[in-house]
């Protein structure tokens, strides 16, 4: 229950911030902004304080440190990758042609004889 009661708090701060941007209409647009920028670091820091803000959290940093596992190809491996990719789309692209034109010549030339 008292979960439910932050995130509501959390939202209810969230939508403070973005009311503010609205009502704070003649100030200059930087105190606009700041407005929707402090509420939504204060529905932020709420949601953090929450089980599942806290559970969010962890899971945020473990999938940084499995990211970080990550081994990422280099230039040539991307390089020579994205022109096989490109060569088999063109291949694809080629046989689907023919594949088209073949029953477009059988189709309209030997059965319907349109010519």
């Amino acid at each position: 229950m008292a979960d439910k009661l932050k995130f509501a708090l959390a939202l209810a701060l969230l939508a403070a911030g973005v009311a503010g941007f609205y009502l704070l209409a003649e100030q200059p647009l930087v105190v606009r902004v700041l407005s929707v920028l402090v509420g939504v670091g204060a529905g932020v820091g709420v949601a953090v304080l929450s089980e599942p803000g806290r559970r969010f959290v962890d899971f945020a940093r473990e999938a940084v440190v499995e990211t970080k596992k990550v081994v990422w190809p280099t230039r040539k491996e991307t390089v020579q990758t994205t022109g096989i990719v490109f060569a088999f789309v063109v291949v694809i692209a080629i046989f689907l042609w023919l594949t088209d034109k073949s029953l477009e010549w059988v189709l309209y030339d030997l059965v319907l004889g349109w010519k």
